[in-house]
């Protein structure tokens, strides 16, 4: 709906506009809590003032709009100190506190006359703006009064740095974004298995070994360094110095960056730097695969002395409430074999496992507390008994929010899998991400205030937060894709009272969102354009998995520059079903595969891939009909494709005549799990083409 309708529509009336009816006469994401629709509308141009009091947070403020107006609107508004009560302005006033208002709470009046924006906190006079901005998408601003102010004090969104690294001008971007979006927590997760991305001072290996690995895979290895002779090596850290830039910046949008120092799991980077702060003491390369490994931090002394003076030099360079400690996915296999930690936890009093890691994680507590910060961490935190003043995030499901806030403990939702932006947005093939689609609609429609709690527990969730992890997102445009525009949907369920969540609003007011990501230069979701059809193809994407376990929509590792293709795909069972083929004109079926690395730690589930006896060393495509036990009316040969990096055709084979519509099952026999096999294509050859002796061609990085 185009404001000059919205004006139209608001024209004769002058009481509040009821909530579905507010939300739509005006294009605010997220929906403001009050509006009153007024008659009349302001009419903006270039010479219209924006004027502040001399020496006030609105100075900042002023100018941020007409930064805005200017990149996206091309409108050269000017900002100067000046009378704020003038006719015929604008001004960002900032007025005293009264009462108990909310910090981030702001007014917003427009009239014909005038346009004025008030708040008590710079933060309100900052979202005020934002909000503003959004309604001047023309020239005429329809005459309205806005009470605004957040339902979460908590409206975050994790960026995985961890998996892979992305650029400081590319966080700084996202920031901006998310201060559009009135997102106010940036929580950066920099360290894990995969790499630890922060600068250290006291300990320089923690970069120069843990910031860089060697990417899974043949293609990988073969791609040899000329400098050092060796596999190149992939990865990045962040500087102090840029670090501070980062938080400065956001800082200046009202945007607080949590970084996250994962402990005592996820700790195979800075253990391969470091071999002593291990269980083993062994040393061993920054590992490239994905999932959960077994390396834990030691509970020695030294360990702890080593984790303090990490955190001392964190404090220094962020000055966030909360510190964020991990805690989750600890497999303690190697604690449990140790005869070292074993020692440890019977001089200690703890009873198990579960309770070391419950003191673990209160002596970081109690670091922490003592520096004046408060400690939050993954739902696994529960486990052993929780840190006295902890705040819990829950991820697996809400059960850990449950569980905290029945115990008198704050608690931020971020389940997934709702709300893991690694997901895919759309039912597409691109970007890579997790097989299951988690729609716009789907993030939208979380509920922070389940009926699982009472009253009581519910004022104990301080907010909502969606997380990008990274895994199988490896480059800026696509984290991008997999935000935008999910982050408003999460965004509208933070800030907006329950009385404004609805749909059917958001999505009236979505394509506006989506044209302003386009003035701003951001990336988002959106269907690719349609492809022609190619009868009887189908590609991985198109095919239903026989299971879903662990679906993944996978990249390829080949080639290493340039397109690589994606595969759909259950690790835990490679097998996919072509619905209700017809094949009464059918005379072949061929099929283009790939093979990627099994880069993923699954500890004792990796036993329960079925692995189907191969009739030759290389393998081979099975096709059975009606049903994954049915008869094998095909054997595609996999020998042609075990020296491609990439995508390879495999020669059509043949099959006997058959009518009617049947399902047909698409599996791999092979001795081992890796090289994972994938299917990319299968087609359908008519009768006149196999007789013909029709053949694709081979393509794909070839050795």
């Amino acid at each position: 709906m185009t404001l000059a309708v919205c004006c139209l529509l608001a024209a004769c009336s002058t009481k509040e506009t009821p909530p579905a009816a507010a939300t739509q006469s005006i294009s605010v994401i997220p929906a403001p809590a009050q509006v009153v629709m007024n008659p009349g509308a302001f009419e903006l141009k270039a010479a219209t003032p924006v004027r502040y009091a001399a020496g006030s947070p609105g100075e900042q403020v002023a100018s941020y709009f007409v930064d805005l107006m200017q990149r996206t609107r091309g409108v050269a508004l000017t900002a100067a100190a000046g009378d704020t009560d003038a006719p015929q302005t604008i001004a960002f006033v900032l007025q005293a506190r009264e009462g108990s208002q909310v910090e981030e709470g702001y007014s917003l009046h427009v009239s014909p006359e005038r346009i004025l924006v008030s708040s008590h906190s710079p933060r309100g006079l900052f979202y005020g703006a934002v909000t503003l901005w959004q309604l001047a998408a023309s020239e005429r601003i329809p005459a309205l009064e806005i009470e605004d102010a957040p339902r979460f004090r908590w409206r975050g969104l994790l960026l995985d740095s961890a998996r892979h690294y992305q650029s400081p001008q590319f966080i700084e971007r996202l920031l901006d974004t998310m201060a559009l979006h009135k997102l106010n927590v940036l929580h950066w997760h920099l360290t894990d298995d995969q790499a630890w991305r922060l600068e250290i001072k006291k300990y320089p290996k923690l970069t120069e070994v843990g910031a860089w690995r060697v990417p899974a895979g043949p293609a990988a290895a073969a791609d040899i360094d000329p400098a050092t002779k060796r596999p190149r090596l992939y990865g990045g850290f962040y500087t102090q110095d840029q670090v501070r830039a980062i938080v400065a910046y956001a800082a200046a949008r009202n945007i607080t960056v949590m970084p996250e120092i994962e402990m005592p799991g996820h700790a195979s980077a800075p253990i391969a730097a470091y071999p002593q702060l291990g269980v083993t003491g062994k040393a061993s390369a920054v590992p490239a695969d994905w999932g959960v490994y077994r390396n834990l931090y030691n509970v020695d002394d030294s360990t702890f002395s080593f984790l303090e003076d990490v955190l001392d030099e964190v404090l220094a360079l962020f000055p966030s409430e909360y510190i964020h400690v991990g805690g989750d996915e600890a497999v303690k296999d190697q604690w449990h074999a140790s005869p070292r930690v074993q020692a440890r936890m019977r001089e200690l009093g703890v009873k198990d496992e579960h309770a070391l890691q419950s003191y673990f994680v209160q002596r970081i507590e109690k670091y922490l507390n003592a520096h004046g910060r408060r400690m939050i961490g993954w739902d696994e935190i529960l486990e052993g008994g929780l840190a006295p003043n902890a705040t819990v995030m829950s991820w697996r499901g809400i059960g850990g929010a449950v569980a905290a806030a029945g115990a008198g403990h704050d608690a931020v939702l971020s389940p997934a899998p709702t709300l893991y932006l690694d997901n895919r947005p759309l039912n597409t093939a691109r970007p890579p991400g997790r097989g299951p689609v988690v729609s716009i609609e789907d993030v939208y429609r979380f509920d922070p205030a389940p009926a699982e709690l009472t009253e009581a527990q519910r004022a104990h969730i301080v907010g909502v937060q969606a997380n990008l992890w990274t895994e199988h997102v490896r480059t800026e445009d696509r984290a991008e894709y997999m935000i935008f525009p999910r982050a408003a949907a999460i965004a509208e369920v933070g800030w907006s009272p329950p009385e404004r969540i609805d749909w059917q609003s958001f999505a009236a007011r979505l394509p506006d969102q989506l044209a302003r990501y386009r003035a701003l230069g951001v990336g988002f979701a959106q269907a690719p354009e349609a492809v022609a059809v190619v009868p009887g193809r189908r590609t991985s994407h198109e095919l239903a998995s026989c299971s879903e376990k662990i679906l993944l929509s996978l990249e390829d590792d080949a080639p290493l520059q340039g397109e690589r293709a994606v595969f759909l795909v259950d690790i835990m069972n490679p097998c996919w079903i072509y619905r209700a083929a017809d094949l009464s004109e059918v005379g072949a079926i061929a099929a283009s595969v790939g093979q990627v690395p099994f880069n993923f730690q699954i500890g004792d589930d990796i036993k329960k891939i079925p692995l189907r006896k191969p009739q030759t060393a290389a393998g081979e495509l099975e096709v059975r009909i009606d049903g994954c036990e049915g008869e094998k009316i095909a054997t595609l040969p996999l020998a042609p494709a075990t020296k491609s990096y990439a995508v390879t055709e495999l020669a059509p084979v043949a099959i006997a005549k058959r009518t009617g519509q049947h399902d047909l099952c698409f599996m791999f026999t092979q001795a081992a799990v890796d090289p994972l096999w994938v299917l990319d294509t299968v087609q359908l050859v008519g009768l006149a083409d196999a007789e013909g002796g029709a053949h694709p061609a081979t393509v794909g990085n070839n050795r």
